[in-house]
């Protein structure tokens, strides 16, 4: 099954050497695209009538009830809690590595989106606008992903709801300080952090000096 950044496939390796190369910005890009993408859905559709509802990056800091406390409800946190590499593609874009000496790691991205509201009611109309609006436009491309990423044109992050049991969800709680709150498991992939390239060592040039062996006359 192709996922986000299979257009660019590194079988094609040369169409893939005309398109650009993410560098270490895509992770934080990703998140930003999320975040502008869900704003505007609440900003064309508002969940909460008579609010204005927005999405936000946050860290694990932000879940402190004093920090919460700053932000303006209501709204829709978005908290990346865990980064792996895409078992799929490692291999693949390894073997691009071995081909143009830079690294390529492909990476998924674990998110938790979570409303904050001043009822129960009106968080869950959060969710479900962002549930709406995630399910509606899935990939993001193109305009919907922020330039900072250097994303190509061709590429695109797929956004789906990821199968993730309770206990997990409230394990991932038990490290935040704040109690449990319903929460929705996304993971975005594929983010591609593509390294430097290789500064190609200089030939090594051996002087041999003396005298060459010769056949003795007879």
């Amino acid at each position: 099954m192709s996922t986000a950044r299979a257009r660019t496939h590194p079988r094609n390796l040369a169409s893939w050497r005309r398109v650009g190369l993410a560098n270490f910005v895509s992770v934080s890009a990703v998140g930003r695209s999320i975040e502008r993408y869900l704003t505007a859905c609440f900003l064309a559709d508002p969940p909460v009538p008579g609010s204005t509802t927005g999405a936000r990056l946050v860290r694990t800091e932000d879940f402190d009830l004093k920090n919460l406390g700053l932000i303006q409800k209501p709204f829709l946190s978005v908290f990346l809690y865990r980064v792996d590499f895409n078992k799929t593609m490692r291999a693949s874009w390894s073997a691009v590595g071995s081909l143009d000496g830079r690294p390529h790691l492909p990476v998924d991205l674990h998110f938790l989106v979570t409303a904050w509201a001043n009822d129960a009611d009106s968080e869950l109309k959060v969710l479900g606008r962002a549930m709406q609006a995630l399910e509606t436009t899935p990939i993001l491309s193109g305009p919907l992903l922020v330039s900072a990423g250097e994303f190509a044109p061709n590429e695109t992050i797929q956004i789906v709801l990821e199968d993730v049991s309770t206990e997990a969800v409230m394990r991932v709680f038990d490290s935040l300080p704040t109690d449990y709150k319903l929460s929705l498991p996304y993971i975005a992939r594929i983010a591609r952090i593509d390294g430097k390239a290789a500064t190609p060592s200089p030939p090594v040039l051996t002087a041999v000096s003396g005298t060459a062996p010769t056949l003795a006359a007879t």
